[in-house]
Protein backbone atom coordinates (compact mmCIF):
# COMPACT_ATOMS: atom_id res chain seq x y z
CA UNK A 1 0.00 0.00 0.00
CA UNK A 2 2.94 2.28 0.84
CA UNK A 3 4.77 1.57 -2.33
CA UNK A 4 1.17 2.02 -4.44
CA UNK A 5 1.62 5.53 -2.22
CA UNK A 6 4.12 6.53 -2.89
CA UNK A 7 4.86 5.85 -7.37
CA UNK A 8 0.88 7.49 -7.08
CA UNK A 9 1.80 10.74 -5.80
CA UNK A 10 4.26 10.73 -9.12
CA UNK A 11 1.53 10.25 -11.19
CA UNK A 12 -1.31 12.18 -10.02
CA UNK A 13 1.66 15.38 -9.12
CA UNK A 14 1.01 16.55 -12.68
CA UNK A 15 -2.40 16.71 -13.08
CA UNK A 16 -2.88 19.89 -10.82
CA UNK A 17 0.46 21.14 -12.56
CA UNK A 18 -0.62 20.91 -16.05
CA UNK A 19 -4.20 22.20 -15.17
CA UNK A 20 -4.10 24.25 -11.31
CA UNK A 21 -0.38 25.63 -12.08
CA UNK A 22 0.23 23.96 -7.95
CA UNK A 23 2.55 21.10 -8.15
CA UNK A 24 0.38 18.10 -6.14
CA UNK A 25 3.91 17.21 -4.99
CA UNK A 26 7.29 18.67 -4.75
CA UNK A 27 8.56 16.46 -7.66
CA UNK A 28 6.06 17.80 -10.16
CA UNK A 29 7.09 21.56 -9.67
CA UNK A 30 8.91 21.32 -13.04
CA UNK A 31 5.76 20.10 -14.84
CA UNK A 32 4.11 23.23 -13.73
CA UNK A 33 6.46 25.29 -16.17
CA UNK A 34 5.66 23.75 -19.91
CA UNK A 35 2.10 22.03 -18.73
CA UNK A 36 0.44 24.76 -17.73
CA UNK A 37 1.45 26.82 -20.70
CA UNK A 38 -0.06 23.74 -22.72
CA UNK A 39 -3.41 24.17 -21.03
CA UNK A 40 -3.52 27.76 -21.99
CA UNK A 41 -3.27 26.97 -25.04
CA UNK A 42 -5.96 24.54 -25.29
CA UNK A 43 -3.42 21.51 -25.26
CA UNK A 44 -4.52 20.14 -21.61
CA UNK A 45 -5.00 16.85 -23.24
CA UNK A 46 -1.85 16.11 -24.86
CA UNK A 47 -0.07 17.23 -22.00
CA UNK A 48 -1.85 14.89 -20.01
CA UNK A 49 -1.16 12.42 -22.16
CA UNK A 50 2.11 12.31 -22.41
CA UNK A 51 3.00 13.10 -18.91
CA UNK A 52 0.42 9.81 -18.77
CA UNK A 53 2.17 7.37 -20.95
CA UNK A 54 5.88 8.86 -20.14
CA UNK A 55 5.56 7.84 -16.38
CA UNK A 56 3.87 4.35 -17.26
CA UNK A 57 6.85 3.51 -19.55
CA UNK A 58 9.58 4.63 -17.23
CA UNK A 59 8.02 3.14 -14.36
CA UNK A 60 8.03 -0.14 -16.68
CA UNK A 61 11.46 0.01 -17.12
CA UNK A 62 12.37 0.74 -13.60
CA UNK A 63 10.70 -1.64 -12.31
CA UNK A 64 12.78 -3.60 -14.75
CA UNK A 65 16.07 -2.00 -13.48
CA UNK A 66 14.93 -2.91 -10.60
CA UNK A 67 14.89 -6.85 -11.07
CA UNK A 68 18.05 -7.05 -12.67
CA UNK A 69 20.11 -4.91 -10.47
CA UNK A 70 18.76 -5.81 -6.73
CA UNK A 71 19.93 -9.73 -6.92
CA UNK A 72 23.23 -8.54 -7.95
CA UNK A 73 23.75 -5.59 -5.40
CA UNK A 74 22.28 -8.05 -2.48
CA UNK A 75 24.96 -10.28 -3.02
CA UNK A 76 27.64 -7.74 -2.69
CA UNK A 77 26.40 -6.32 -0.07
CA UNK A 78 26.46 -9.31 1.94
CA UNK A 79 30.33 -8.62 2.17
CA UNK A 80 28.88 -5.82 4.73
CA UNK A 81 29.65 -5.92 8.40
CA UNK A 82 28.94 -3.61 11.15
CA UNK A 83 31.48 -0.97 10.52
CA UNK A 84 30.36 -0.76 6.86
CA UNK A 85 27.03 -0.75 7.65
CA UNK A 86 27.63 2.31 9.93
CA UNK A 87 29.59 3.80 7.08
CA UNK A 88 26.74 3.54 5.03
CA UNK A 89 24.23 4.93 7.02
CA UNK A 90 26.42 8.26 7.63
CA UNK A 91 27.42 8.56 3.92
CA UNK A 92 23.63 8.08 3.39
CA UNK A 93 22.73 11.41 6.07
CA UNK A 94 25.77 12.96 4.50
CA UNK A 95 24.32 12.76 1.25
CA UNK A 96 21.07 13.89 1.96
CA UNK A 97 21.97 16.85 3.95
CA UNK A 98 24.39 17.89 1.39
CA UNK A 99 21.33 18.01 -1.14
CA UNK A 100 18.97 19.57 0.65
CA UNK A 101 17.91 22.88 0.24
CA UNK A 102 19.60 25.55 1.56
CA UNK A 103 22.61 25.75 3.81
CA UNK A 104 23.78 22.30 5.00
CA UNK A 105 24.00 23.52 8.22
CA UNK A 106 20.54 23.58 8.39
CA UNK A 107 20.27 20.06 7.04
CA UNK A 108 22.78 18.87 9.92
CA UNK A 109 21.05 20.45 12.34
CA UNK A 110 17.69 18.70 11.54
CA UNK A 111 19.74 15.56 10.96
CA UNK A 112 20.91 15.59 14.88
CA UNK A 113 17.44 15.95 15.97
CA UNK A 114 16.04 12.81 13.86
CA UNK A 115 19.34 11.23 15.94
CA UNK A 116 18.16 12.40 19.03
CA UNK A 117 14.56 11.34 18.78
CA UNK A 118 15.72 8.03 17.16
CA UNK A 119 17.79 7.73 21.06
CA UNK A 120 14.25 7.60 22.71
CA UNK A 121 13.10 4.78 24.18
CA UNK A 122 14.38 1.57 25.96
CA UNK A 123 18.40 0.94 25.33
CA UNK A 124 18.68 -2.35 23.25
CA UNK A 125 21.45 -3.47 24.71
CA UNK A 126 21.16 -2.78 28.28
CA UNK A 127 17.37 -2.44 28.59
CA UNK A 128 17.51 1.33 30.38
CA UNK A 129 14.79 3.80 29.54
CA UNK A 130 15.99 6.75 27.96
CA UNK A 131 14.39 10.73 27.37
CA UNK A 132 11.04 8.88 28.25
CA UNK A 133 10.33 11.06 30.69
CA UNK A 134 8.07 8.50 33.21
CA UNK A 135 5.74 8.12 30.08
CA UNK A 136 5.43 4.15 29.09
CA UNK A 137 4.03 5.02 26.04
CA UNK A 138 7.57 6.09 24.94
CA UNK A 139 9.02 3.01 25.98
CA UNK A 140 9.38 1.57 22.46
CA UNK A 141 10.37 5.11 21.25
CA UNK A 142 8.69 7.89 19.43
CA UNK A 143 6.37 6.51 16.83
CA UNK A 144 7.45 7.40 13.21
CA UNK A 145 4.06 7.74 11.52
CA UNK A 146 2.64 10.52 14.02
CA UNK A 147 6.15 12.68 13.91
CA UNK A 148 5.83 12.12 9.95
CA UNK A 149 2.43 13.01 9.96
CA UNK A 150 2.61 15.88 11.90
CA UNK A 151 5.85 16.85 10.18
CA UNK A 152 4.65 16.65 6.27
CA UNK A 153 0.90 16.63 6.90
CA UNK A 154 -0.53 18.91 9.58
CA UNK A 155 2.51 21.56 8.87
CA UNK A 156 1.22 21.91 5.30
CA UNK A 157 -2.35 22.30 6.44
CA UNK A 158 -1.01 25.29 8.73
CA UNK A 159 1.60 26.36 6.17
CA UNK A 160 -1.07 27.00 3.56
CA UNK A 161 -3.64 28.51 5.67
CA UNK A 162 -2.03 31.74 6.04
CA UNK A 163 -1.53 31.96 2.54
CA UNK A 164 -3.98 32.90 0.04
CA UNK A 165 -3.81 31.02 -2.96
CA UNK A 166 -5.86 31.25 -6.34
CA UNK A 167 -7.10 28.34 -8.44
CA UNK A 168 -8.03 28.99 -11.63
CA UNK A 169 -9.59 25.55 -12.79
CA UNK A 170 -9.86 25.48 -16.71
CA UNK A 171 -13.43 24.66 -17.41
CA UNK A 172 -12.92 24.41 -21.34
CA UNK A 173 -13.44 20.52 -22.08
CA UNK A 174 -10.19 17.69 -22.35
CA UNK A 175 -9.87 16.09 -25.25
CA UNK A 176 -7.21 14.01 -27.18
CA UNK A 177 -5.31 12.48 -24.49
CA UNK A 178 -3.70 10.30 -26.58
CA UNK A 179 -0.60 12.95 -27.81
CA UNK A 180 -0.39 12.88 -31.86
CA UNK A 181 2.17 11.37 -34.08
CA UNK A 182 4.31 14.43 -34.21
CA UNK A 183 4.31 14.60 -30.14
CA UNK A 184 4.97 11.34 -29.62
CA UNK A 185 8.22 12.49 -32.19
CA UNK A 186 9.02 15.01 -29.31
CA UNK A 187 8.55 13.17 -26.62
CA UNK A 188 10.56 9.74 -27.35
CA UNK A 189 14.13 10.82 -26.60
CA UNK A 190 12.98 13.19 -23.80
CA UNK A 191 11.13 9.96 -22.02
CA UNK A 192 14.06 7.75 -22.92
CA UNK A 193 16.75 9.82 -21.41
CA UNK A 194 14.75 10.81 -18.34
CA UNK A 195 13.71 7.04 -17.53
CA UNK A 196 17.72 6.70 -17.43
CA UNK A 197 18.48 9.63 -15.33
CA UNK A 198 16.23 9.24 -12.92
CA UNK A 199 16.78 5.52 -12.56
CA UNK A 200 20.32 6.55 -11.47
CA UNK A 201 19.65 9.46 -9.78
CA UNK A 202 16.85 7.29 -7.57
CA UNK A 203 19.32 4.71 -6.69
CA UNK A 204 21.71 7.39 -5.36
CA UNK A 205 21.05 8.10 -1.16
CA UNK A 206 19.22 11.63 -1.17
CA UNK A 207 19.02 11.71 -5.02
CA UNK A 208 15.52 10.35 -5.89
CA UNK A 209 12.44 11.98 -8.22
CA UNK A 210 12.90 15.56 -7.09
CA UNK A 211 16.69 16.35 -8.35
CA UNK A 212 15.69 13.92 -11.20
CA UNK A 213 13.18 15.93 -12.71
CA UNK A 214 14.91 19.37 -12.75
CA UNK A 215 17.98 17.65 -13.70
CA UNK A 216 15.71 16.16 -16.61
CA UNK A 217 14.27 19.46 -17.63
CA UNK A 218 17.83 21.02 -17.64
CA UNK A 219 19.06 18.42 -20.21
CA UNK A 220 15.97 19.06 -22.67
CA UNK A 221 16.25 22.69 -22.69
CA UNK A 222 19.90 22.18 -23.63
CA UNK A 223 19.69 19.66 -26.22
CA UNK A 224 16.97 20.91 -27.89
CA UNK A 225 17.25 22.74 -31.05
CA UNK A 226 14.40 25.68 -29.58
CA UNK A 227 15.48 26.46 -25.95
CA UNK A 228 14.32 29.53 -26.13
CA UNK A 229 10.68 28.13 -26.36
CA UNK A 230 11.04 26.18 -23.19
CA UNK A 231 8.47 28.08 -20.62
CA UNK A 232 6.13 28.43 -23.40
CA UNK A 233 4.72 24.89 -23.55
CA UNK A 234 6.86 22.33 -25.14
CA UNK A 235 5.79 18.90 -24.09
CA UNK A 236 9.41 17.90 -24.32
CA UNK A 237 9.51 19.88 -21.18
CA UNK A 238 6.80 17.94 -19.59
CA UNK A 239 7.74 14.20 -20.74
CA UNK A 240 11.04 14.10 -19.92
CA UNK A 241 10.68 15.61 -15.91
CA UNK A 242 7.48 13.33 -15.70
CA UNK A 243 9.31 10.54 -16.86
CA UNK A 244 12.73 10.92 -14.56
CA UNK A 245 10.17 11.23 -11.47
CA UNK A 246 8.58 8.10 -11.64
CA UNK A 247 12.03 6.56 -12.92
CA UNK A 248 13.52 8.13 -9.61
CA UNK A 249 10.69 6.48 -7.51
CA UNK A 250 11.24 3.00 -9.29
CA UNK A 251 15.37 3.24 -8.62
CA UNK A 252 15.12 4.49 -4.95
CA UNK A 253 13.81 0.99 -3.84
CA UNK A 254 16.84 -0.63 -4.86
CA UNK A 255 18.95 0.88 -1.42
CA UNK A 256 16.31 0.15 0.40
CA UNK A 257 15.79 -3.05 0.04
CA UNK A 258 19.17 -4.44 -0.82
CA UNK A 259 21.17 -2.63 1.51
CA UNK A 260 18.58 -1.31 3.63
CA UNK A 261 19.56 2.54 3.52
CA UNK A 262 16.46 4.73 2.62
CA UNK A 263 17.27 7.46 0.11
CA UNK A 264 14.17 10.33 1.22
CA UNK A 265 11.63 10.55 3.42
CA UNK A 266 9.22 8.39 1.84
CA UNK A 267 11.59 4.95 1.79
CA UNK A 268 12.88 6.09 5.29
CA UNK A 269 9.03 6.00 6.17
CA UNK A 270 8.71 2.72 4.30
CA UNK A 271 11.82 1.32 6.29
CA UNK A 272 9.57 1.86 9.29
CA UNK A 273 7.10 0.03 8.46
CA UNK A 274 8.94 -2.82 7.30
CA UNK A 275 11.03 -2.80 10.29
CA UNK A 276 7.15 -2.40 12.38
CA UNK A 277 6.50 -5.64 10.83
CA UNK A 278 9.76 -7.49 11.71
CA UNK A 279 11.90 -7.48 8.18
CA UNK A 280 14.56 -5.77 7.99
CA UNK A 281 15.72 -4.67 4.62
CA UNK A 282 19.00 -5.41 3.62
CA UNK A 283 21.39 -8.09 1.64
CA UNK A 284 19.28 -11.12 3.53
CA UNK A 285 15.98 -9.71 2.44
CA UNK A 286 15.52 -11.33 -0.59
CA UNK A 287 16.78 -14.82 1.00
CA UNK A 288 14.70 -14.07 4.04
CA UNK A 289 11.54 -12.52 2.68
CA UNK A 290 11.40 -13.11 -1.42
CA UNK A 291 7.41 -13.37 -1.43
CA UNK A 292 7.26 -9.84 0.11
CA UNK A 293 10.28 -8.62 -2.40
CA UNK A 294 8.81 -10.02 -5.27
CA UNK A 295 5.71 -8.75 -3.90
CA UNK A 296 6.33 -5.67 -4.29
CA UNK A 297 7.20 -5.54 -7.67
CA UNK A 298 4.92 -7.44 -8.73
CA UNK A 299 2.56 -5.03 -7.21
CA UNK A 300 4.64 -2.10 -9.01
CA UNK A 301 3.33 -4.19 -12.40
CA UNK A 302 -0.48 -3.19 -11.72
CA UNK A 303 -0.05 -0.86 -9.82
CA UNK A 304 1.61 0.94 -13.21
CA UNK A 305 -1.30 -0.68 -16.01
CA UNK A 306 -4.04 0.81 -13.15
CA UNK A 307 -2.51 4.32 -12.82
CA UNK A 308 -2.56 4.56 -16.66
CA UNK A 309 -6.55 3.43 -16.50
CA UNK A 310 -7.23 5.63 -13.44
CA UNK A 311 -5.26 8.99 -15.09
CA UNK A 312 -6.57 8.90 -18.61
CA UNK A 313 -10.66 8.26 -18.53
CA UNK A 314 -11.45 9.82 -14.96
CA UNK A 315 -10.00 12.79 -15.65
CA UNK A 316 -12.76 14.42 -15.47
CA UNK A 317 -13.16 13.56 -11.91
CA UNK A 318 -9.67 14.56 -10.90
CA UNK A 319 -10.93 17.96 -11.88
CA UNK A 320 -13.69 18.32 -10.09
CA UNK A 321 -11.72 17.22 -6.89
CA UNK A 322 -9.63 20.25 -7.76
CA UNK A 323 -12.49 22.40 -7.16
CA UNK A 324 -13.43 21.87 -3.35
CA UNK A 325 -12.46 24.93 -1.39
CA UNK A 326 -9.90 24.94 0.78
CA UNK A 327 -12.13 25.94 3.91
CA UNK A 328 -13.37 22.45 3.17
CA UNK A 329 -10.33 20.78 2.31
CA UNK A 330 -8.02 21.73 4.97
CA UNK A 331 -9.94 20.60 8.05
CA UNK A 332 -10.61 16.80 6.57
CA UNK A 333 -6.97 16.47 6.23
CA UNK A 334 -6.59 17.22 9.88
CA UNK A 335 -9.46 14.82 10.85
CA UNK A 336 -7.33 12.10 8.75
CA UNK A 337 -4.22 13.00 10.34
CA UNK A 338 -5.51 13.14 13.95
CA UNK A 339 -7.78 9.59 13.36
CA UNK A 340 -4.47 7.95 11.84
CA UNK A 341 -2.54 8.86 14.48
CA UNK A 342 -5.29 7.59 17.34
CA UNK A 343 -6.05 4.53 15.48
CA UNK A 344 -2.19 3.76 15.51
CA UNK A 345 -2.41 2.27 19.41
CA UNK A 346 -5.86 4.22 20.65
CA UNK A 347 -3.36 6.20 22.06
CA UNK A 348 -3.90 10.14 23.02
CA UNK A 349 -0.14 10.78 23.53
CA UNK A 350 0.39 9.74 19.67
CA UNK A 351 -2.17 12.22 18.80
CA UNK A 352 -0.14 14.95 21.17
CA UNK A 353 2.79 13.90 19.66
CA UNK A 354 1.45 14.77 15.52
CA UNK A 355 0.41 17.90 16.68
CA UNK A 356 3.17 18.82 18.13
CA UNK A 357 5.37 17.97 15.46
CA UNK A 358 2.80 19.37 13.27
CA UNK A 359 3.77 22.79 15.12
CA UNK A 360 7.54 22.22 14.55
CA UNK A 361 7.12 21.21 10.96
CA UNK A 362 5.15 24.73 10.47
CA UNK A 363 8.14 26.50 12.38
CA UNK A 364 10.57 24.69 9.88
CA UNK A 365 9.14 25.71 6.75
CA UNK A 366 8.81 29.07 7.81
CA UNK A 367 12.47 29.50 8.88
CA UNK A 368 13.28 27.00 5.60
CA UNK A 369 14.37 24.07 7.61
CA UNK A 370 13.96 20.83 5.38
CA UNK A 371 11.63 17.98 7.62
CA UNK A 372 13.44 15.06 5.24
CA UNK A 373 16.59 14.81 7.02
CA UNK A 374 15.09 14.41 10.50
CA UNK A 375 12.73 11.53 9.50
CA UNK A 376 15.82 9.66 7.92
CA UNK A 377 18.26 9.95 10.59
CA UNK A 378 15.11 9.22 13.21
CA UNK A 379 14.41 5.57 11.37
CA UNK A 380 18.31 5.05 10.85
CA UNK A 381 19.38 6.27 14.78
CA UNK A 382 18.80 3.13 16.38
CA UNK A 383 20.40 1.05 13.56
CA UNK A 384 23.11 3.46 13.59
CA UNK A 385 23.73 2.99 17.77
CA UNK A 386 23.44 -1.05 17.06
CA UNK A 387 26.10 -1.24 14.26
CA UNK A 388 28.31 1.14 16.15
CA UNK A 389 28.59 -0.18 19.70
CA UNK A 390 29.31 -3.38 17.26
CA UNK A 391 31.51 -2.28 15.48
CA UNK A 392 33.11 -0.68 19.12
CA UNK A 393 32.96 -4.36 20.05
CA UNK A 394 35.02 -5.61 17.04
CA UNK A 395 37.69 -2.61 17.31
CA UNK A 396 38.15 -3.14 21.11
CA UNK A 397 36.47 0.37 21.59
CA UNK A 398 39.58 1.88 18.73
CA UNK A 399 37.41 4.71 16.42
CA UNK A 400 40.06 4.10 13.97
CA UNK A 401 39.48 0.87 12.98
CA UNK A 402 36.71 2.05 10.49
CA UNK A 403 39.21 3.04 8.56
CA UNK A 404 41.25 0.06 8.41
CA UNK A 405 38.85 -1.98 6.82
CA UNK A 406 38.57 -1.00 3.41
CA UNK A 407 34.89 -0.85 2.57
CA UNK A 408 34.27 1.16 5.42
CA UNK A 409 37.29 3.56 4.45
CA UNK A 410 36.55 4.20 1.42
CA UNK A 411 32.40 5.19 2.20
CA UNK A 412 33.73 7.52 5.35
CA UNK A 413 36.25 8.59 3.23
CA UNK A 414 33.66 10.05 0.56
CA UNK A 415 31.51 11.29 3.44
CA UNK A 416 34.07 13.06 5.13
CA UNK A 417 34.89 14.94 1.75
CA UNK A 418 31.36 15.62 1.58
CA UNK A 419 30.93 17.40 4.83
CA UNK A 420 33.85 19.66 4.11
CA UNK A 421 33.09 20.68 0.21
CA UNK A 422 31.18 23.55 1.22
CA UNK A 423 33.96 24.73 3.25
CA UNK A 424 36.67 24.79 0.39
CA UNK A 425 36.59 28.37 -1.20
CA UNK A 426 35.75 28.50 -4.73
CA UNK A 427 32.93 25.61 -3.89
CA UNK A 428 29.79 26.60 -3.93
CA UNK A 429 27.17 24.13 -3.07
CA UNK A 430 24.26 23.42 -6.10
CA UNK A 431 21.62 25.71 -5.91
CA UNK A 432 18.47 25.09 -3.55
CA UNK A 433 15.87 23.05 -5.11
CA UNK A 434 13.11 24.41 -2.94
CA UNK A 435 13.54 27.95 -4.21
CA UNK A 436 12.53 26.68 -7.83
CA UNK A 437 9.09 27.36 -7.73
CA UNK A 438 9.67 30.60 -6.78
Amino acid sequence: MLAGIYYGAMYGGSTTSILVNIPGEAASVVTCLDGYQMARKGRAGPALGISAFGSFIAGTLSILGLMLVAPPLAQMALKFGPPEYFSLMILGLVILTFLASGPMWKALIMACIGLFIGCVGMDSITATFRFTFGLLELSDGVGLVPVAMGLFGVSEVLFNVEKSMKRSVFETKIQNLFPSRKDWGESFWPILRGTGLGFFLGVLPGGGSLIASFVSYAIEKKVSRTPEKFGTGMIAGVAGPESANNAGSGGAFIPLMTLGIPGNAVTAILLGALIIYGVQPGPKMIIDHPKLFWGVIASMYLGNGMLLLLNLPLIGIWVKILKVPYPFLFPLILLFCLIGAYSLNNSVLEMGIMVLFGILGYLFKKFRYEGAPLILAMVLGPLMEHNFRASLGLFDGRLPGFFERPISAVIMGIAIILLLLPLIPGVKKRPAIGDAED
